[in-house]
């Protein structure tokens, strides 16, 4: 069977730029059928979103009701506002570590503060179209991170799989210490619904794919607590219910002391949005073969967020899981992705007291796969057997540190780590021929023989590869009567490598040494008379044996 015929990307206007994908929609077209599977597809999303935005808001140190307000209010503008026809965003498992450390350090209010900080960064990065250099965050570094998060998230959830009553501290050694002091008290009952909701979801995973495996786990998992009268904690007995309305949006306080206080957690609700936004808009690309928006998505990103801590809710970002499901249930536009959340607020008006039964060693074990999903450790697998040594060792370094230290810090050091192995393998790419032009003329030489030096680049000449042409240069031991650089392989040049060249040019024409440089490209060729490589003091030929001659 043929697969469908997408229709051909049209080159983006400057005036579409801007323009969300919610508009766009209309602007193509869009009929009572697509409205119909708009429906289905955000009702398909609600049902995984309610257990999963429950589960991550009690994760991340706050309450379920935070965690269904985010999805509700940034799902909503996430898809409305977005660049992405299919993103649906919320609360995602990949905040919860970042979300648990800030409430421990600055409490409830600060994260409002850091989420309202943080939507303000993605919109000013959006406006100024910074979009792209989110996308240069290396693989490695997104693999070590995402399961170093997968890991502390699975830690974080021991407690409600275990039924354990013992405060956790944010850090992932003292929490492991905290657990293993706690392990006398476990509560086997909770330990069976963990079990049984677990079981429930790699079986309708397995057997029944398309089912909603997280709210069949619930749903079972909460009737058997119910129906044997089981002592385990529910969002009731923990956190009083779920209330029946949304807050009122509040501005939360704001002062200068404050906001220095946030502004690093802030950066990195802001950094991990980004990130993990745009790599669900890729996703989606690439399932449907249309194309995002890259500063769009962002925009409404950071007016998602803002909005969400004016409703006392969480960090919020595209899911992937939740994209793809609106994907494959069917979804033509972004009006699934704000149906998503408008469903959701039927279920927090209408059945708000029926979520109180909720164990949350149900909700715990929903987490603990979703764990095991986002740890990619297939991948992990991959890079570590058939990926060179300096992947392999970006990839640990990023995972270390988000476990033990800081998300901000495993980022920036991996990154770090991955620029200066990057720069390392161009250095070594860059190879420097050298040839030795023999000649007999008398007029020129009437002592007999000389000759010319020729040297070919090849590739990217910059600072990481000019020591490698010094050191050649440096080994040069007789005078020629003329040097020939070949530039024609070389694509770019950096002023760390125009330095070297001025310097090699000086020399050469203090000992009346001819410098000719051949096939240098237009671009190249630019750069060096910025710096002042230009005629007199050397020539610029088309070949080599132009050169030659020129010499």
């Amino acid at each position: 069977m043929s697969s469908p015929t997408l229709p051909a990307p049209r080159p983006v206007a400057p005036s579409d730029l801007f323009t969300p994908k919610l508009i766009s929609t209309f602007r193509e077209g869009y009929s009572a059928a697509d409205f119909g599977r708009d429906v289905i597809a955000g009702l398909t999303v609600a049902v995984v979103a309610l257990p999963l935005s429950m589960a991550i808001g009690i994760a991340s140190g706050a309450t379920p009701a935070h965690g269904l307000v985010t999805a509700i209010v940034a799902g909503f503008l996430i898809s409305a506002l977005g660049g992405s026809r299919f993103q649906v965003g919320g609360p995602t498992a990949a905040f919860i570590v970042v979300v648990f450390a800030t409430i421990a350090r600055h409490g409830y209010e600060g994260l409002l503060l850091a989420t309202l900080i943080a939507g303000v960064i993605l919109v000013v990065v959006g406006a100024l179209r910074l979009g792209t250099f989110i996308k240069y965050i290396p693989y490695p570094v997104v693999t070590g991170f995402t399961a170093g998060i997968a890991v502390s998230i699975f830690v974080s959830q021991i407690k409600d799989l275990l039924g354990l009553s013992v405060a956790l501290p944010g850090d992932f050694i003292p929490k492991i210490a905290a657990l293993g002091a706690a392990l006398p008290q476990t509560n086997f009952a909770a330990v069976g619904v963990a079990a049984l909701s677990l079981a429930i979801i790699i079986a309708v995973r397995i057997y029944r794919p398309k089912w909603p495996g997280f709210l069949i786990a619930l749903i079972i998992g909460g009737g058997a607590a119910v129906v044997f009268g089981l002592d385990v904690p529910t969002i009731g007995s923990a956190f009083g219910g779920i209330p029946r309305e949304l807050p009122v949006p509040v501005l939360p306080p704001i002062d200068l002391a404050k906001i220095r206080e946030v502004l690093p957690d802030a950066v990195t609700i802001a950094l991990l949005a980004g990130i993990e936004s745009l790599l669900s808009a890729v996703v989606a690309d690439g399932m449907t073969g249309r194309r995002h928006r890259s500063n769009v998505e962002l925009i409404a990103q950071g007016v998602a967020n803002i909005a969400s801590s004016l409703f006392a809710g969480l960090p919020a970002t595209g899911a992937i899981a939740r994209t793809a499901t609106n994907i494959r249930a069917g979804a033509k536009s972004p009006i699934a992705g704000i149906l998503h959340a408008v469903f959701l607020l039927i279920v927090v008006l209408a059945a708000a007291p029926v979520l109180s039964y909720v164990p949350l060693a149900a909700l715990a074990a929903i987490l603990a796969f979703v764990a095991w999903n986002i740890g990619e450790f297939g991948h992990i697998r991959t890079i570590m057997v058939s990926a060179s040594w300096g992947d392999r060792v970006v990839l640990l370094v990023t995972f270390v540190l988000t476990v033990l230290v800081d998300l901000t810090v495993a980022i920036e050091a991996g990154v770090a780590l991955a620029a200066l192995m990057f720069m390392h393998r161009m250095a070594n790419a860059v190879e420097i021929e050298e040839r030795r032009l023999e000649e007999r003329d008398e007029a020129l030489a009437p002592a007999g023989d000389t000759h010319t030096i020729v040297y070919r680049i090849n590739g990217p000449f910059f600072f990481g590869a000019t020591q490698k042409l010094a050191t050649v240069l440096d080994n040069i031991g007789d005078t020629p009567r003329a040097y020939i650089l070949d530039l024609g392989a070389v694509p770019m040049i950096d002023s760390t490598a125009i330095a070297m060249l001025e310097s090699f040019v000086a020399k050469a024409n203090a000992r009346n040494i001819a410098v000719v440089f051949a096939a240098t490209t237009p671009a190249v060729r630019k750069t060096l008379a910025r710096f002042g490589i230009a005629p007199p003091h050397i020539r610029f030929v088309e070949t080599v044996e132009a050169a030659r001659v020129a010499a």
